[in-house]
């Protein structure tokens, strides 16, 4: 191992969403910031439809021009189908928000949209170093102190900040290593997905739509347009239903899961599967914790929900960006101790726990929105000010109303500083 160690203000480890919007926020502000990111941009990854209160973000980046000038489908609506092919009429963003921001948003190629996300820190003076190992957290008592790595050359080597930001997302390599990650007491599917290009897709303002078609027992497919003619579609479902009849095999999944809704099955006759089949597991995962001494988790390495309403990038993106601002503050302040992250836990909670009561709804045999709505006029613009991600508002009267209908779940008591 190489004796030689820097010094950096902050060390984030991992490069996507949340990882290089922190470190843009930083980097802006002056500060000598590192991430290193295991992987070589531009790298594949999944979770490609972004919800309008993405803007929030990316305008604090600086990036809403990039994106406006991108070749990445342009996003006006979602669109739910039921299993016989019945399809709903598209929720358009436009008829609740201003049509010259959050109206409309994005579908993108994640391998694309994260390295301009890296590229972005990396033009505001962030140090970015790929095909970089995290091995483990340097300690001094109970304060972390800096990272262990190993870089592409194979040389391992220690570099020190007083604090660290772990962006590891499903990784989620602080969780795991000190019992923290924490499942979710239902949320815990498995996912089957792949490309096609060709298929089917709408017109106009409904070529760049998100489709929600359901399947029995409570799945659902996505099928999300991108650009080059291809379409992401995948499957959610409980593992005893996707893998019933002894069927283990992602393609053979897929395949039999498509003559589970017809409108899937209509759209993807006329296109051609291309690509791997992929398939993932416990989709839901709370740390028990944000942060302790000299260190902050932040996006899916803090808490990640099933992605039946696309919140992942947001909430990512919305904590990288909090992240940055608050330590940023600790860093003038010279104080980096973990009080000063309680309202940061809090805030990301309180915005999780909410998208959390209405994935719970989805899932629920018994629920159905168009109910609520039916009862309760107003709860309409409620559930969809939720689903487009502005997540931290009082929903109170909301819960109140849908839990006329159903159970909703108690707040998780997670997410609080772990004093030293």
């Amino acid at each position: 191992m190489t004796n030689s160690s820097e010094q950096f203000d902050a060390i984030i480890i991992g490069g996507g969403p949340a990882g290089s919007s922190s470190a843009a926020i930083l980097a802006e502000y002056g500060h000598k910031v590192l991430i290193l990111e295991r992987e070589k941009f531009p790298r594949y990854h999944i979770g490609e439809s972004l919800i309008p209160f993405t803007f929030q973000p990316l305008e604090r980046l600086g990036l809403i021009p990039m994106m406006k000038a991108s070749h990445f489908v342009k996003k006006y609506s979602v669109t739910f189908v039921q299993p016989e092919g019945k399809r709903s009429l598209p929720f358009y963003f436009h008829t609740r928000y201003d049509k010259e921001t959050i109206a409309q948003t994005w579908q993108v190629l994640r391998s694309e949209f994260d390295e301009l996300l890296l590229n972005n820190a990396r033009a505001k003076g962030a140090v970015v170093r790929e095909e970089t190992s995290v091995k483990q957290l340097l300690m001094e008592g109970e304060r972390v102190i800096g990272v262990e790595a190993t870089g592409k050359d194979g040389k391992t080597y220690q570099v020190h900040a007083p604090i660290t930001l772990d962006c590891t997302g499903k990784e989620a390599f602080t969780s795991n290593r000190r019992g923290w990650r924490m499942s979710d007491p239902y949320l815990n599917k498995i996912a089957v997905w792949t490309y096609y290009k060709g298929s089917q897709r709408g017109e106009g303002m409904d070529e760049g739509a998100t489709t929600v078609a359901y399947v029995p027992d409570k799945g659902w497919f996505w099928h999300i347009p991108q650009h080059n003619d291809m379409v992401s579609v995948g499957i959610v479902a409980e593992g005893k239903y996707l893998t019933r009849d002894g069927v283990r095999d992602p393609k053979g999944i897929f395949d039999r899961e498509i003559e589970q809704n017809q409108w899937i099955k209509n759209h993807l006759a006329v296109g051609q599967q291309v690509g791997d089949y992929f398939v993932t597991s416990e989709y839901s995962r709370h740390s028990k914790y944000c942060a302790a001494p000299g260190l902050l988790l932040v996006g899916d390495a803090f808490a990640f929900l099933d992605p039946v309403f696309s919140s992942g990038v947001m909430l990512a993106l919305k904590s990288g960006v909090m992240a940055g601002e608050t330590v940023h503050h600790c860093i003038l302040a010279n104080d980096f101790s973990p009080a000063r992250f309680k309202e940061y836990g809090s805030t990301m909670r309180i915005g999780v726990e909410n998208m959390r009561k209405l994935v719970y709804a989805f899932y629920d045999p018994e629920f159905s929105f168009r109910e609520v709505i039916k009862k309760y006029p107003e709860a309409g613009g409620q559930i969809t000010d939720c689903l487009s991600g502005d997540v931290n508002k009082d929903f109170t009267e909301l819960w109140d109303h849908i839990r006329e209908f159903i159970p909703l779940p108690d707040d998780l008591p997670y997410g609080e500083p772990l004093a030293a």
